[in-house]
Parts: C-alpha cells; sequence; structure tokens
C-alpha cells in the first residue's frame, strides 16, 4: 500500500509521518500492494485532526477524527479504518470478488447485537423550487436539518446539496456530469 501525508495548516514531521505510516502498515495486510491512500493532518483552533480516504477498485474506505492529540487522532482513524473493512467484507465478497482486498486477512465481523442489512425504512417527495445556495442555506437552518436539496436558480438549473460541516462552515455538492 502507497501512503501520501499531506498537512494542512500544519508542519508535516518526519516524526509524524513514520508514525501515520507505521499506524497505517497495520492495514497493509488488507490490500494488495498497489493500492494508494491518502492521509490528511490538519489543524483547527485547537483540534488535531486526522483524515484517511482508500479508494480500491470504486470502493472509498474513509475515516476523519478530530481530537485534542495528534497522536491520539492517528490511532483512532486507523482502528476505525478497520472496522469498516471487516464490516464491508461479506457485502464486498458477495457482490464480487475484488483483485485488490485480501479477504482471508479480514477478520469476520462480530457485531455486539446482530443487526440486519441496512435497507431503505423510509421515502419521503417534496417540491424542490430554484433558489441560491444562500437561500438553501437559511432554508435548512430553519428547518433544522443537517442538509438541503434544491434545485440551482442559474440557468443550468441543477439539483444541488448544501450541508452543515463539522466545523460550523457550510458543504455544496454540484453534480458533475
Amino acid at each position: 500500500m502507497r501512503i501520501t501525508v499531506s498537512g494542512k495548516n500544519i508542519e508535516v514531521t518526519e516524526a509524524l509521518r513514520n508514525t501515520v505510516e507505521k499506524k497505517m502498515s497495520k492495514l497493509e495486510k488488507y490490500f494488495n500492494p498497489d493500492v494508494e491512500a491518502h492521509a490528511t493532518l490538519s489543524v483547527e483552533k485547537n483540534r488535531q485532526i486526522m483524515e484517511v480516504t482508500i479508494s480500491v477498485g470504486g470502493i472509498l474506505f474513509r475515516a476523519e477524527e478530530a481530537h485534542d492529540d495528534m497522536y491520539a487522532s492517528i490511532d483512532i482513524v486507523v482502528d476505525k479504518l478497520e472496522g469498516q473493512i471487516r464490516k464491508q467484507k461479506t457485502k464486498l465478497q458477495r457482490r464480487n470478488h475484488m483483485e485488490s482486498l485480501r479477504f482471508q486477512y479480514i477478520p469476520d465481523f462480530n457485531p455486539e447485537e446482530p443487526s440486519e442489512e441496512s435497507k431503505i425504512v423510509k421515502t419521503k417527495r417534496f417540491a424542490i423550487k430554484p433558489m441560491s445556495a444562500e437561500e438553501a442555506v437559511l432554508q435548512m437552518e430553519l428547518l433544522g436539518h443537517n442538509f438541503f436539496v434544491y434545485k440551482n436558480d442559474d440557468d443550468d438549473g441543477e439539483v444541488n446539496v448544501v450541508y452543515k460541516r463539522k466545523d460550523g462552515n457550510y458543504g455544496l455538492i454540484e453534480p458533475e456530469f
């Protein structure tokens, strides 16, 4: 597995880089050597944030953790990724035999409480009105939701999504064709 470590608002020291690579090497047994992992270390106010994205044959494993200590964030993110891999093992095996994952090294997922496969339990329909992103954020705040779907009032009229980020800012999702 090839690991790329980058920093945002932080200088990635050799000690941090070595720690990330050492901890992430725990995950190498699950993947073939050609798989790439992108780790981003960042600092926002007093929060030390570690974010990792691993793309394997169209499947995306992603984990993020904010903590007072960067080394604790690293440990938690690696544990989260390992849990995701274990949980997805059976789903991935059933769907197709992926060449990039080594299933023999992934332990079976044993949840504390037996649960069924995730499924859609509710469908909701609503009218989408044309509006700007700023209006959509206002509507989202008025409704008390974490996201809001709307039709862009520009000439393209595409369906967009605004969402509230953990850092208190907002994100915008636009389709790309």
